[in-house]
């Protein structure tokens, strides 16, 4: 007997002994900064956890031998033998990009290519996410200036790089393009609160590296939407601010489970009034995919996508109006029987648009990866717009006579359509071995949109047939491109960087636009972009690198429309210096912007609110710009930065007095020649974070002319933004609540506007309007976490 006791002591021991389980635990950092939501798993296995705000992880494993995978945007791969509790600190600033992040590979830049370019992750982008458009959120990136037509960042907004309106900026969403074909513009409205479902973004700055759609042409926006989790998950947020701003947005992953397969999504709701009078927004959008997960294979299904209903505020106002009521909004204006001032209530854009990804990205052993796309966009909608004594021949209605008098104009409601269609695939072949990276793909992509006009409402002409079309077009554009780049180590201190891009467009439209007026396009481009450049390693902590750049880019429908436009060229020079150390990071590059027939804005606009361009012949930018990121101590980070820069016309001629004038060497319109931004962030305590967000933005003319009347003055604002997490809070995994108070000084300023001119006789006078942004405004939200 005793020996059966002393065989089961001896078996119970060793079962305990077996089974007994150690703690692994550690920080996860990028150099000094810490990485929240990182995560931690065992390779070959889908248990693991995330980091928390410190960039703190804790796992625990029974003895053994494994391999622990680390992860945020890129991979980790650590051995680990496991005999007892141990720290293991992770740095991630020399990892390899994981499958995810390839998607992005052929499109993105990294720490040590000759690109100008900053990064913002999915945890500065929270900080603010409160129902803002990422322009808004975008703000305080190097040379970046921002404007919203409802004064408050909600609704229709856009960004400036280096002077280039978002025409210039190319923006790529997981490779694919999401610029407007035909318009080259980007409309986050269509997107309301996507950047909830973003992991990452990189803006680059100048041409940067080949991509697919229309050519950078003063930066590049690179989107990573959401990656996929290890563990199950939900959140539900709500967000409320000043003029009756709501955001609701619900998400929720069902984590990895049989080791491959996860399913997330995104449902959001967001309402403003704006700053603006009536210029109130109805967003409604959201975000849904499907993973397949491999050791060597990352299949992603997505679709996304949203309604908008916003009341149209892109008329501005004079500088009357600015100095006595500047929230006003002329937009649906007419006068009642009564000759009262009325608005028209349904004076709006209504559009719609779905987005369907299929991702493939495939690994085939260390060295070689392949990645594959597929996409489709469906967008359709129109402006509604009330038009008052409009000539009614313009839309084919005939005069009538009323009272003995012959009546040849009327108020109209008018609705101009746009449903169009975007498909095609992108494509790319990897090679990596330790002193090369090679990358070969390219792209094909199709457009086809059908633009039409009704009249639905007549107030005096009797004579008018419900939907009577007036102008009706379609329009059909490809775009075809390949590219082949390579990055060689030709020492351990010196690389370098080749990229050679061909693309193909072709532009047809066909049809006829508004008065009746004939509108054929028959159009080809063919451009060789070719980029070259070299990063020289100084030492551990600083880097050195220039590079090279040629780009072309066609004109948009709008330059069609308003006269014959050359294609633009551009030489881009940029010299980069970099430094890296334990407390501080610094960005320092100078630039020099060499165009031909660059397309700059006049400060005109089209009746539906498009910014009007004209080739300008030679022109250039040259620009200082630097950023940092300095730990002041374990508790406070300051993060500034500054662009300075000259922005010329060589020679600017037009018309004035009846007479072509040359101007001489004049400003580029809408390019200040100051930006500055920064940022101290400062964490009192584990759980709360207090930012004080400070942007400058110097002088600028709408024009090309100098002219008094087109001057923007500069501005200067000031925000602050708190948040705390509360963990393991009863009945949730934890709570986050955010405040953010805009423009707290409550500046009254100005971000964009429209110049003009008009001729009495052979004399020409001028005049402006002005887009106002919100006083002092606050946004609060609470994030439940399951």
């Amino acid at each position: 007997m005793k020996y059966l006791f002393l065989f089961t002591t001896c078996l119970l021991f060793s079962f305990s002994s077996y089974s007994q389980e150690f703690k692994v635990s550690g920080k996860v950092t990028y150099g000094e900064e810490a990485l929240n939501k990182a995560i931690v798993r065992v390779s070959g296995t889908s248990f693991g956890t995330e980091t928390n705000e410190l960039g703190e992880y804790s796992l625990r494993l029974e003895k053994g031998e494994y391999v622990l995978i680390f992860s945020n945007g890129n991979q980790k791969k650590v051995p680990v033998s496991v005999t007892s509790d141990i720290i293991l600190n992770i740095d991630m600033s020399d990892a390899a990009e994981e499958l995810e992040e390839v998607f992005l590979s052929a499109v993105r830049v990294s720490a040590d290519s000759p690109i100008t370019y900053s990064n913002l992750r999915n945890e500065e982008i929270e900080d603010r996410n409160l129902g803002q458009d990422i322009p808004t959120l975008m703000q305080y990136m190097p040379a970046v200036v921002t404007t919203s037509d409802a004064g408050a960042g909600i609704g229709y907004s856009s960004i400036r790089v280096r002077g280039t309106d978002s025409r210039g900026v190319n923006v790529t969403i997981n490779g694919v393009p999401y610029n407007d074909a035909e318009s080259q513009g980007t409309f986050w409205v269509n997107l309301g609160d996507f950047a909830s479902s973003v992991e990452n973004l990189q803006l680059q700055r100048g041409v940067g590296t080949s991509t697919n759609g229309a050519g950078a042409f003063g930066a590049s926006l690179n989107i990573l939407t959401d990656r996929y989790n290890i563990k199950p998950s939900a959140e539900i947020a709500n967000s409320f601010g000043s003029y009756n701003t709501r955001k609701h947005t619900v998400k929720f992953s069902t984590g990895l489970y049989d080791d491959h397969w996860e399913f997330s999504g995104r449902a959001s709701v967001i309402k403003s009034d704006g700053y603006i009078d009536r210029a109130s927004s109805d967003l409604k959008s959201y975000f849904f995919q499907g993973a397949y997960v491999g050791e060597t294979t990352l299949i992603k299904a997505l679709t996304f996508g949203g309604s908008e209903v916003t009341y149209q505020a892109w008329d501005g106002i004079d500088a009357e109006t600015l100095a006595n009521d500047r929230t006003f909004n002329y937009a649906g204006a007419y006068e009642d029987e009564n000759g009262d001032l009325q608005f028209y209530e349904n004076h709006v854009d209504n559009y719609k648009q779905d987005h369907y990804q299929l991702l493939w990205n495939q690994k085939y052993g260390r060295k070689w990866s392949s990645n594959v796309a597929l996409h489709y966009t469906y967008g359709r909608g129109f402006y509604k717009s009330y038009r008052a004594g409009e000539t009614l021949s313009e839309y084919g209605i005939p005069d009538f006579t009323a009272n003995g008098e012959e009546i040849s104009e009327s108020d109209l409601v008018t609705r101009k359509w746009l449903d169009n269609d975007f498909y095609g695939t992108t494509f790319n072949v990897q090679f990596e071995e330790e002193k090369m990276k090679m990358i070969f793909g390219g792209a094909w992509n199709n457009y086809l949109g059908d633009h039409f006009g009704e009249v639905i409402y007549t107030r005096f002409a009797p004579t008018n047939s419900p939907l009577q079309r007036y102008y009706e077009n379609n329009s059909q554009k490809s775009d075809l491109n390949f590219f082949g780049k390579a990055t060689i180590a030709v020492s351990d201190d010196l690389s370098f960087y080749g990229d050679l891009q061909l693309r193909r467009v072709h532009y047809e439209v066909d049809g006829f636009v508004e008065e009746n007026t004939p509108f054929f396009i028959d159009d080809e481009h063919v451009f060789f972009n070719p980029k070259a450049g070299l990063t020289y390693e100084l030492s551990e902590a600083n880097q050195l690198y220039f590079s090279f750049a040629r780009a072309h880019r066609e004109p948009n429908r709008t330059d069609y429309e308003n006269g014959n436009p050359e294609p633009e060229k551009l030489n881009d020079y940029e010299l980069g210096w970099r430094l890296k150390t334990s407390g501080m990071q610094i960005n320092t590059n100078l630039y020099y912007m060499d165009y031909r027939n660059q397309l700059v804005l006049t400060g005109e606009l089209d009746d539906v609110g498009s910014p009007i361009r004209t080739n300008s012949g030679n022109s250039y930018r040259l620009g200082l710009e630097i950023d940092a990121v300095v730990k002041l101590s374990d508790k406070l980070n300051w993060r500034p930065n500054i662009a300075l820069s000259q922005n010329k016309n060589d020679d600017w001629f037009a018309t004035w007095d009846g007479e072509l004038v040359n101007f001489g060497k004049t400003d580029v319109s809408y390019s200040p020649e100051v930006i500055a931004a920064n940022i101290l962030e400062y964490r009192p305590l584990k759980n709360l974070e207090l930012k004080f967000l400070s942007k400058y933005v110097g002088e600028q003319y709408m024009s090309n002319l100098e002219n008094d009347a087109s001057l923007l003055e500069s501005y200067f604002v000031n925000d602050f933004n708190l948040q705390y997490t509360w963990e393991k809070a009863p009945f949730f995994k934890e709570v986050v609540f955010t405040g953010l108070i805009n423009n707290i000084f409550s500046e009254e300023y100005v971000s964009n506007g429209y110049y003009y001119t008009y001729a009495i006789g052979n004399e020409t006078f001028d005049g402006a309007g002005y887009y106002p942004q919100a006083t002092r405004n606050f946004l609060v939200g609470v994030n439940l976490r399951f």
